[in-house]
């Protein structure tokens, strides 16, 4: 079985940055790049709200900046998908695309959180080129222009009050007759001028030449009075949750209520010594590449002072 000093299950901003530090310090880091090499961020046509990028750049591109200043400093990164994990404080094994075992003395946990869909060809057909799962990273495209939100939560509240900032005019599709979010957010956007709530409307439909350029809509669904009909609209933002990729290490951590791996305090150690979490995975609030890249360097920076205090 091979064994390794500090293991990072998972790429993007998270996992890439705990690579670049772990093998700066000397950790020999192996990376397993997981499902999709590079992460969520890859699919992100355009980012322009990570320092040192004044005019902007690619998702695709900036993953494999950071992949190869990982590779640079040393880490073995490869394709693989772990499918299952032991996790043990200073022995964790780890099982590579349910064949190759792995034991690793500190683990790094940067699977990241995937954003949740209404399940629509739509959605895939048009992702890029008007379909958002993140208001704060995509909104500064629309601006000006008119966009629909999807939930009833404080996130598709909040999203819907950031993007009213930047848009001409927003609208939030409810599937119920109210909101679930807290009074405070409901009554933000109930005083908003620019934001319309449509109640008991479902997004069923996208339509567009070369982007998306309006909604398929639809109200009332199962009543007498069911309507279905279009708005024009330049973008569609999903606000309905995401869900961490942690269900591989439900057995051995502890996860918050919607499955987000708990840290201690403000650090990246989890309920294990040895095993760190970065990124998304443990972010149920920010989901920001500026912050996942941060905990990644937490993560790894963590890592070499357990395996020095443990004489490793």
């Amino acid at each position: 079985m091979e064994k390794v000093r500090c293991l990072i299950i998972g790429s993007g901003p998270a996992g890439y940055t705990a690579a670049i530090y772990a093998a700066r310090a000397n950790l020999s880091p192996v990376l397993y790049e997981g499902v999709l090499p590079g992460g969520q961020l890859t699919t992100t046509t355009e980012i322009e709200n990570f320092p040192g990028y004044p005019e902007g750049i690619s998702g695709a591109e900036m993953m494999e900046d950071l992949r190869k200043q990982a590779i640079r400093f040393g880490t073995d990164v490869r394709f693989g998908i772990v499918t299952k994990a032991e996790l043990i404080p200073n022995k964790s094994i780890i099982t590579i695309d349910g064949e190759k075992e792995v034991e690793a003395t500190t683990v790094i946990i940067s699977t990241g959180a995937s954003a949740k869909y209404l399940g629509l060809p739509d959605e895939a057909k048009y992702a890029g080129m008007g379909v958002s799962a993140c208001a704060t990273c995509d909104g500064f495209f629309y601006r000006n222009k008119e966009v629909i939100v999807v939930g009833g939560g404080d996130t598709a509240c909040e999203d819907a009050m950031y993007l009213s900032r930047l848009c001409k005019k927003v609208y939030l599709a409810v599937r119920k007759d109210k909101l679930r979010a807290s009074k405070v957010m409901q009554s933000r956007v109930f005083n908003n001028d620019k934001i319309e709530i449509l109640f008991k409307h479902e997004v069923i439909g996208l339509f567009g030449e070369n982007g998306v350029e309006g909604a398929n809509l639809l109200k009332n669904r199962g009543e007498v009075n069911q309507e279905e009909y279009s708005i024009p609209v330049d973008g569609l933002f999903l606000a309905i949750g995401h869900h961490p990729n942690s269900d591989l290490f439900k057995e051995y951590l502890n996860l918050d209520e919607q499955g987000y791996i708990v840290t201690l305090g403000c650090t990246p150690q989890t309920n294990i010594s040895s095993v760190f979490a970065a990124g998304d995975v443990a972010d149920p609030r920010y989901r920001q590449a500026i912050t996942a890249a941060a905990s990644g360097c937490k993560a790894a920076i963590e890592a070499e002072r357990y395996l020095i205090e443990e004489g490793l």
